[in-house]
């Protein structure tokens, strides 16, 4: 494959990821060396409060790799995940301390957790509430 081919591949994929989750222009997708393998953090920007969590961590032998077990997992998560609603509220905006609610899908609680912290101190937010929503 040629680099441009795999640009292109790559920009389908990920606007397959988009498309799947109905989240147009909200996700970022953040690579990172971790040894000989690629790390790909799906991470979401909330638009409602400005706000990015984990999405889901894949790794693979390059980006491309990455992505593709990305897409994989995110055809897939409803069925392998359990929901999470987790109430919470910013230290880090004066003024703007708002209940806020968001939902993760994750393995445990505490992946859910990690999901609403990744890239933050832990006493930059305050989490009220984690319940384990009902599965239909």
């Amino acid at each position: 494959m040629t680099p441009n081919d795999i640009h292109v591949e790559s920009a389908r994929i990920q606007k397959g990821i988009e498309d799947h989750l109905g989240i147009d222009g909200s996700l970022i997708f953040d690579y990172s060396q971790e040894g000989t393998t690629i790390k790909l953090n799906l991470i979401t920007v909330n638009p409602r409060h400005n706000q990015s969590f984990l999405f889901h961590t894949e790794h693979g032998t390059d980006k491309l790799d990455a992505l593709k077990k990305m897409f994989e997992y995110v055809k897939n998560y409803r069925e392998r995940d359990s929901s999470y609603t987790i109430q919470w509220v910013s230290k880090e905006k004066e003024g703007q301390r708002e209940l806020q609610t968001s939902y993760f899908r994750a393995r445990n609680m505490y992946e859910a957790l990690d999901k609403l912290y990744f890239g933050r101190e832990l006493n930059s937010i305050t989490v009220y509430s984690v319940v384990m929503n009902p599965s239909a």
